[in-house]
């Protein structure tokens, strides 16, 4: 079955198939009204704020699925234990009708000086969210990686290197916040050309069927 896959500013997405219906990463750069409206299930890659609003999760009525460090934080903040599930690098879930592979455990290096943060990826139905990594699909079919194109932690060449080691039919930009129009015209021009792609850029509430 078809996935729609919509995408609410930065790194945040929503992916529906028929009336199941996911979050991955509502932080605080991305439209979270419009995100989370009659969302019952969100997975969060890791910790940092523009991935995870802690604040608003935390009162929110939805379960989580995410690294302990981001659980750590969200009980914290008051969210009731029983919302709140951990997972690791290997795991496989059934979410809400998905079929959910996590992969990866840490954030890409920002800086040597820097503690690196845990980090998952999630492979929901062919769509692989990476987080702040350049995540292993580990053989498992990817039909839409979606390419982190912008950040402290990124180098356009590792991206290329990235979308060709894991090849797959279509491309979608996120992760984008950090970069201007131009920017993001500049890292498309450069991937669509080194990595062979053809990589769509999605504006806030613009989505594509998987």
């Amino acid at each position: 079955m078809t996935s729609r896959v919509t995408r609410f500013g930065h790194s945040c997405v929503r992916v529906e198939r028929g009336g199941d219906v996911l979050v991955i990463d509502p932080g605080v750069l991305s439209d979270l009204d419009a995100a989370l409206d009659g969302v019952r299930d969100v997975l969060v890659t890791h910790e940092h704020a523009d991935h995870v609003d802690v604040a608003r999760l935390a009162s929110s009525d939805v379960d989580i699925t995410a690294p302990q460090p981001v659980l750590d934080a969200l009980a914290a903040a008051g969210a009731p234990a029983e919302r709140l599930h951990p997972v690791v690098d290997g795991d496989h879930l059934d979410v809400h009708g998905f079929e959910v592979r996590v992969l990866g455990e840490k954030h890409a290096v920002v800086h040597p000086d820097l503690p690196v943060a845990t980090n998952v990826g999630y492979l929901v139905d062919g769509v692989l969210h990476p987080g702040d990594a350049y995540v292993d699909p580990q053989g498992h079919d990817v039909r839409l990686l979606l390419v982190p194109i912008g950040g402290p932690w990124l180098k356009i060449s590792e991206v290329v290197d990235y979308v060709r080691r894991v090849s797959p039919p279509r491309t979608a930009a996120i992760h984008d916040a950090h970069l201007s129009p131009a920017g993001v015209a500049l890292v498309k021009t450069v991937l669509d050309g080194l990595a062979k792609t053809d990589l769509v850029v999605l504006a806030p509430g613009e989505g594509i069927d998987v």
